[in-house]
């Protein structure tokens, strides 16, 4: 089959899948996701189909919304693309791309490196960071009912992922635990060029925070 049609097919999954989604993890966001990867690969030697696949598929099921279960998105992954007839090898790489591309505190070891990894890690990294991750962030602590900032609570850089996926911390102390630390662990390149204005974005609302914080004491 051609591969503009397995693209245009895992669209519409996705979409039909995602539509009732968390608004931080929704179509738009695998949108965003997608059209960075696109403008990353054009930098790098990748293989463009397993990097939009990839992409498409990175939050098909997001284990934060399936009970800590990360072998579902994978295998929903796998079950969708054998039903087009993609062949086994993109398949491959594709459910690598879905079972690595995750923060989960930054304190793992990964079990698989590719470019195409690289550039889809990236871009949802990105989508992490500036102006869009700060909204992302804060959406996603109303959703989980978190409060905003408590001065009691103080940011920890987790030990291992258990303790990252388990934390109810307010959601100020998210862009300590990861935001922050997104520029500094880009692969590509054109990722750690894109990184650099969106951190500092990150870092000067920070700034203008907490001097409202302390300007209503």
């Amino acid at each position: 089959m051609n591969p503009t049609i397995w693209i245009s097919q895992t669209i519409l999954f996705v979409k039909k899948e995602l539509q009732r989604a968390e608004g931080g993890h929704d179509w738009w966001h695998i949108e965003r996701v997608w059209i960075i990867a696109r403008k990353i690969a054009a930098t790098e030697e990748a293989n463009l189909l397993i990097v939009e696949l990839g992409a498409l598929l990175h939050d098909i099921a997001d284990s934060k919304f399936h009970q800590g279960d990360e072998t579902l998105g994978p295998q929903k992954a796998r079950q969708f693309l054998q039903s087009i007839h993609v062949d086994e090898d993109i398949i491959f790489q594709v459910e690598q791309i879905i079972r690595n591309i995750s923060f989960k505190g930054g304190n793992f070891e990964i079990g698989f490196n590719s470019s195409e990894l690289n550039i889809v890690q990236d871009a949802d990294r990105l989508d992490a960071m500036g102006a869009i991750g700060i909204a992302r962030t804060f959406h996603y602590g109303g959703f989980k009912n978190r409060e905003i900032y408590n001065p009691d609570i103080q940011p920890q850089l987790h030990q291992n992922r258990e303790q990252y996926k388990a934390s109810t911390a307010p959601t100020i102390n998210h862009f300590y635990e990861k935001l922050l630390q997104l520029r500094d662990r880009m692969n590509t390149q054109t990722g750690k060029r894109m990184a650099e204005q969106r951190h500092q974005f990150m870092e000067e609302y920070l700034e203008q925070f907490f001097s409202e914080i302390e300007g209503n004491r």
